[in-house]
């Protein structure tokens, strides 16, 4: 009696770990099939850019380096007057995003939003460029990571930036899936337009491709 009590304890625990594992399993690949989903689509309604450029392309004063076996972007480009603020907020009304700080001129991605050194600032001709972490669904509650959602964006969905009583609009334009060492996408599309770049990696919570999302101001 004892003994079969126990094998049945022992098959009902078994069971449970083996409906946790799976659980677990499928949390885990659905965003990931849900990413490859939405990138066939992208490719298919001509959204999203593979870039062409090799990952061995130059950007004067921005290089890749190996942090924590994470590929980042470093900028050494210095700008002749500083701005008189450290960091400015973003806004994305599509993802519910409200006014997240991002650091200005940062070299270093954290719990923050960072603001490539020496990218265009806020309203400036160029680009201003944006990095943020990704993390899967589950996981998000967790820590802050803003840019987990950056996939539901759509062209025309709007970009808000606002810093020293300033406002600037931008609408999103495209989409780029890149490799983690391609600096392309730092550069503006031309040189006189007024860009931002939202960055972040893919598929959600790994570090496989880069997603940039970039808007221009309106």
């Amino acid at each position: 009696m004892i003994a079969t009590l126990r094998r049945s304890q022992g098959k009902l625990i078994s069971s449970l770990f083996l409906s946790v594992g799976i659980f677990l399993l499928i949390q885990v690949i659905a965003p990931l099939v849900s990413f490859e989903v939405w990138a066939i689509g992208q490719k298919i309604n001509s959204r999203t850019l593979v870039s062409p450029v090799k990952s061995s392309e130059q950007i004067p004063g921005v290089s890749v380096q190996d942090r924590n076996n994470f590929p980042a972007f470093i900028s050494s480009l210095k700008r002749e007057t500083q701005p008189n603020y450290d960091r400015f907020s973003l806004s994305i009304p599509k993802l519910k995003i409200e006014r997240q700080d991002v650091l200005v001129d940062t070299n270093y991605l954290s719990e923050n939003l960072a603001h490539l050194s020496g990218s265009a600032l806020p309203g400036e001709k160029g680009n201003v460029f944006i990095s943020g972490h990704s993390a899967l669904s589950q996981f998000s509650v967790i820590k802050s990571v803003p840019f987990s959602k950056l996939p539901e964006l759509k062209k025309g969905d709007q970009i808000i930036v606002e810093t020293s009583g300033s406002e600037f609009i931008y609408e999103v334009s495209d989409f780029k899936v890149v490799d983690p060492t391609d600096l392309s996408v730092v550069e503006a599309p031309e040189t006189q337009g007024r860009y931002i770049s939202l960055m972040t990696c893919v598929p959600p919570g790994l570090n496989l491709k880069r997603l940039v999302v970039l808007g221009k101001m309106i």
